[in-house]
């Protein structure tokens, strides 16, 4: 990285005429780009990126990120370079303040264009994080209180059924209790039947193909399952259900390839059972209940012993603690080879989880930000000389420091509140693709977080503007003019 950066400064003062820097405080240096750094640059650039991939487990989502960034990149360095000839093209003010201050913005040597790419970046960083953090809040608040379930409980006997039921019943009356069969097993091939891809020669699991690695929950049902739609194909009736058939869930069919009418074969406690596809569902993940990619019908695994996995949904006047205590306790003594897993820690833990997350989301975040802030200040101290210049023959015209302050503060003000809008518009789309594309949760982001953090990272960065102005508003004309 400070080959990338340091390349083109260099190279060019390499080359950089004597006449030319002697003339620079009268007639401008201007910016000057030296082919000897597109060699050091571009090869900087392919280790960068060749480090990124070398330290990732996963390469398509290390790629999309790269390109997200590049495309990110690109966008604010246009926007950069329009809203500086936008700036160029507006109605000058009356007020000269004001005047001056968007004259700054497109004056040779101005910096709009950095400015806007670097800390249009950290910025769009911060409103991403707070749209994409808030609306995961608003989904789980609205819909984890309304479909969790209380408790789960597995390997649970077929024939101690009753005695679960009736030991839910008479400690928490009016529960809820849905059970499915469970089985484990690994998927050992798939494809069409004559000619089946073994998972043991993929020399690579394609991406979102989860479910081939290792051994998966298995079930078996005469109906479609609770929060499942089927999309393609049909569902067996009750006159066919004794056929080996399964319904497949779309995502891993698609990732794999798999069309109806194909067959998959598993690993079941040592026994191969193959049964044909029928159809493809679309699972609603986010139910709380017990969700399969691979549910078969009934006479694909007839014969095969299973165990029950039951959710346990409590009435709302049951929900105290006295009560949960009290059933956990019953269900550990009657049914000491059930595992019974109370639903509400896991949610904590998830949710600490999540704020872990955006804790290392905001970091990052604020790093990027740091780094606009850096480039800022290097925008700040580069253009010293003509700001000490501009404000030396200011003084003498009878500005005051406040006047300067005020110009100043109105300059970077004002691109501060362009560079608001480019964040907030482009750290609120990315957010709408992360929690609707990525997630498929619901856009419900909270605005005014959203406006508060990114307030507060404006005022960041105005702070260090007015802290990187005040040296140049302390320099006395008199000396500056006997520099000159």
């Amino acid at each position: 990285m400070a080959l990338v950066f340091a390349a083109p400064p260099l190279a060019a003062a390499r080359d950089f005429p004597a006449m030319a820097l002697m003339r620079a405080r009268v007639a401008g240096a201007g910016r000057r780009w030296n082919r000897a750094a597109v060699v050091p640059v571009a090869l900087g650039l392919v280790a960068i990126v060749a480090l990124a991939f070398a330290g990732s487990a996963n390469i398509r989502t290390t790629a999309l990120f790269i390109a997200g960034a590049v495309g990110s990149f690109a966008l604010l360095g246009a926007l950069g370079w329009g809203l500086r000839a936008l700036a160029a093209r507006l109605p000058r003010p009356r007020d000269p303040i004001a005047r001056m201050a968007l004259a700054n913005l497109h004056r040779p040597g101005a910096q709009t264009g950095r400015l806007v790419t670097a800390l249009g970046f950290g910025l769009s960083a911060f409103v991403l994080l707070a749209v994409v953090q808030s609306s995961l809040d608003a989904n789980i608040a609205r819909r984890v209180p309304a479909k969790a379930p209380d408790y789960f409980a597995v390997d649970l006997p077929p024939d101690q059924l009753g005695t679960f039921t009736q030991a839910v019943s008479a400690t928490a009356p009016g529960a809820h209790i849905r059970t499915v069969p469970a089985l484990r097993g690994a998927i050992l091939s798939y494809g069409p039947q004559n000619a089946p891809t073994r998972v043991a020669d993929l020399k690579a699991i394609p991406d979102d193909a989860w479910a081939l690695k290792g051994e998966r929950g298995l079930t078996f049902s005469a109906d479609v399952p609770e929060g499942n739609t089927v999309t393609e194909g049909r569902w067996w009736t009750p006159a066919n259900q004794d056929q080996p058939q399964v319904s497949v869930d779309e995502k891993l069919a698609k990732a794999i390839g798999l069309h109806i009418g194909d067959s998959i074969t598993i690993g079941l406690l040592g026994v191969e059972r193959s049964a044909t596809v029928t159809s493809f569902r679309r699972i609603d993940w986010d139910s709380f209940g017990f969700n399969y990619v691979l549910v078969f019908s009934p006479g694909a695994l007839a014969g095969a012993p299973y165990k029950l996995a039951a959710t346990i949904g409590l009435d709302p006047s049951h929900k105290s603690g006295a009560v949960k205590g009290a059933l956990l306790a019953r269900l550990t003594k009657v049914l000491p080879g059930t595992s019974v897993v109370e639903v509400g820690p896991l949610l904590s833990a998830a949710r600490d989880l999540l704020g872990q997350v955006s804790t290392a989301i905001l970091a990052a975040a604020s790093i990027a930000v740091l780094a606009g802030i850096a480039v800022l200040i290097g925008a700040i101290a580069a253009a010293r000389a003509s700001r000490l210049y501009d404000n030396t023959i200011l003084r003498v015209l009878g500005a005051s420091r406040g006047q300067l302050l005020a110009l100043q503060m109105a300059e970077y003000g004002l691109l501060a509140g362009l560079l608001a809008l480019v964040a907030l518009a482009l750290g609120s789309a990315l957010g709408w693709l992360v929690v609707v594309k990525l997630f498929s949760f619901d856009f419900l982001p909270d605005w005014p977080h959203v406006l508060l953090v990114l307030g507060a990272g404006l005022a960041v960065v105005l702070g260090f503007a007015f802290a990187g102005s005040l040296p140049l508003l302390r320099a006395r004309p008199a000396r500056v003019l006997r520099e000159l």
